[in-house]
């Protein structure tokens, strides 16, 4: 069986695909931007076919040979016209779809009882599902409330929230109730779907175990991290108001939050219990489990996609939203990392990629980091004085840099020859540091990015950035001028 994924770049779809292809599947996905994937463990397996959505006439072939389609778009991130933007890309699909004789589309939307009340973003999620039932093709409708796992939009908003602000000051929505479902539920939902016989242009309402209001789930978060958390809710906060104030406390943007806070007002809670029919062998996790296990997956830096990974159709523009953390991919664009802030230098080198990565091998250890020695000094004295490493270890070569070792108060987390470098910190800051070096080379010379990122834990860690913040502005910038004058005196 061939199946179609729509929405590869996407938290679900990126989970989606290579649980697809352990199953022996043939996959086929559609892809803006196939340059976005490249990286993804799964790339080689997939067959790729390159089209937008909201350009019709760049999806001809792309059901050829398509037995089911999994439909998981979702034009959030366009702003106050995301909506439309939905309703244009579902026509445009189910058109080329009926047109191409697909048999079957499976589609992730959100719960939500309909009434004059309902949210455009939860309105929406309903519209296209409707769009692609009134066609020709069979679709099968899964209604998700708050999905949780690590990287998910709904869960990174309450743990950031939760992490950061011992004391919330809250709007009212924190007692809307909802059913939040493990991600791992959904993605057994929408594999089981594809081989299950149930009536045509079927919709199924699914949750977890738990019904939870808004802020119980912060609370139960809370409780399992051990911290101690007080919510004092207000009426006066706006959904405009709250989206800034998720804006200024998480890593979402109001672009973003302003839609999904104005459907927390509405419950999404499952009353149809129709699934348990069809799909009767999934055991639901619980809401405190299905927490442990993204707090477990982010950990072990285990996290395979993020909200985040998903950039819209934009008309061919690339969006700029923020994502969950660093993980293991080849080059880290800080635009793509949940939760951070980040310090950035870039500067343009007249010599060869070669020259420039064997001489940022050589820093750290005897040669120091070229500017503002004295001050990686004191910051090495204090992170002794707290029972960190320091500048004592030094580097175990000196001029080459091996995935894993150690270099003064850095471990070396990604080295990519005459490309990359990154350093993981290993020093006494109230939350994760990365310092990292990407060099592109051009036909005359190179394009060196140095890039600081900070993952802040708690309101400490945020107030430990930005106190450092002209201290950082004064190293970095020297530090990437004297690399580049080094450089340029000594090749």
């Amino acid at each position: 069986m061939k199946i179609l994924v729509t929405g590869a770049t996407g938290y679900v779809g990126g989970r989606l695909i290579p649980k697809l292809l352990q199953l022996g599947f043939d996959v086929r996905i559609l892809a803006r931007n196939p340059d976005r994937i490249q990286n993804r463990s799964w790339y080689s397996q997939v067959e790729i076919f390159t089209g937008d959505v909201l350009d019709k006439d760049s999806l001809d072939g792309l059901f050829t040979d398509i037995d089911v389609a999994f439909y998981l778009i979702h034009s959030l991130s366009q702003g106050k016209n995301f909506n439309q933007s939905d309703m244009q890309a579902a026509q445009n699909f189910v058109e080329v779809a009926e047109s191409e004789k697909l048999k079957k589309i499976i589609y992730l939307g959100g719960l939500g009882e309909v009434s004059d009340n309902l949210s455009m973003h939860l309105l929406s999620r309903q519209q296209t599902g409707e769009i692609l039932r009134n066609s020709e093709v069979d679709v099968t409708e899964f209604r998700s409330g708050v999905i949780v796992g690590s990287g998910s939009l709904s869960f990174e908003i309450i743990r950031n929230l939760t992490e950061r602000l011992p004391i919330m000051i809250c709007p009212k929505w924190v007692y809307t109730k909802t059913q939040p479902i493990s991600i791992e539920n959904v993605l057994e939902y929408l594999i089981h779907s594809v081989s299950t016989d149930m009536p045509k242009n079927a919709i199924f309402e699914i949750g977890g175990e738990d019904v939870l209001s808004y802020g119980d789930m912060i609370k139960k978060y809370a409780l399992i991290r051990g911290l101690r958390r007080l919510l004092i809710p207000v009426p006066v906060l706006t959904p405009k108001l709250s989206s800034y104030w998720i804006h200024w406390t998480t890593p979402v943007s109001a672009k973003i939050t302003r839609p999904l806070v104005e459907g927390l007002k509405n419950e999404s809670i499952v009353h149809d219990l129709e699934v348990q029919k069809y799909f009767p062998q999934i055991s639901l996790i619980n809401y405190d489990d299905a927490v442990k296990l993204a707090l477990s997956n982010l950990n072990d830096q285990d996290v395979e996609t993020s909200w985040s990974d998903s950039l819209s159709s934009s008309n061919g523009q690339d969006g700029s939203i923020e994502s969950i953390s660093l993980l293991n991919d080849d080059v880290v664009d800080y635009n793509e990392i949940s939760g951070m802030v980040h310090d950035k230098k870039i500067i343009t080198i007249e010599k060869s990629s070669l020259d420039i990565f064997t001489f940022l091998s050589s820093l750290g250890g005897e040669t120091g980091w070229l500017y503002g020695n004295f001050l990686w000094k004191i910051r090495g004295y204090i992170d002794l004085l707290f029972g960190g490493v320091g500048l004592r270890r030094g580097r175990r070569d000196p001029l080459v840099l091996n995935q894993g070792d150690a270099l003064d108060f850095w471990r070396i987390e990604k080295v990519i020859e005459n490309k990359l470098i990154r350093l993981k910190a290993e020093m006494k800051v109230p939350g994760k540091a990365w310092l990292q070096y990407e060099i592109v080379e051009n036909e005359n010379n190179c394009k060196l990015t140095q890039t600081a990122f900070f993952a802040p834990k708690g309101l400490f860690g945020l107030i430990y950035w930005y106190s450092l913040f002209p201290v950082h502005i004064f190293i970095f910038r020297g530090m990437i001028k004297a690399i580049r004058n080094r450089i340029l005196k000594q090749y």
